[in-house]
């Protein structure tokens, strides 16, 4: 995996999206314009403090539409969705791995490490080729554990379910 930065269109709808955001108590986590079969999303993601409901996601996907209508800074068509990043949020660009720092995070690589190809872990550290992590969680022992970015498959914020029950 590489650590994405956004693209223009990405930056742009970003910097459109965010006092809307902001004025309603939310968060941007992340913005997508992606293309899928022959239609193009333009997917805004979400978040806030005790967490993001329809409310939320109407109360910015409404004025972010009258604004992109306004401005037009996108020549093709595209469907507008705006979502919570949920959950189980995948990081991928660098202001996900900072606001995780400390927290822990579900790795799975592309080919098995010491006979293990998913874990969770602290992340402790990251830069644009590696992870640091304290693992395994699993048995308290604390192992600093580097890990290059172009084995991981993806990483995506933990959470235990059984919390909730």
């Amino acid at each position: 995996m590489k650590i994405k930065k956004f693209g223009n269109t990405e930056q742009l709808v970003f910097e459109l999206a965010k006092p809307i955001a902001d004025e309603n108590g939310c968060d941007i986590w992340d913005v997508r314009f992606e293309k899928e079969g022959a239609s193009w999303y333009l997917r805004v993601f979400i978040d806030r403090e005790g967490g993001v409901n329809i409310d939320h996601c109407e109360a910015v996907s409404r004025p972010l539409s009258d604004i992109l209508d306004e401005k037009d800074p996108i020549s093709q068509g595209y469907f507008l969705e705006v979502g919570s990043a949920g959950i189980e949020r995948e990081l991928i660009r660098e202001s996900h791995f900072a606001a995780s720092l400390g927290k822990l995070v579900n790795i799975k690589l592309y080919k098995a490490l010491d006979g293990v190809k998913e874990f969770t872990a602290i992340l402790s550290e990251f830069d644009k080729e590696k992870l640091k992590l304290s693992c395994p969680v699993e048995t308290g022992e604390e192992n600093a554990r580097i890990i290059s970015l172009a084995d991981i498959a993806n990483v995506k914020l933990h959470d235990d379910f059984n919390e909730y029950l």
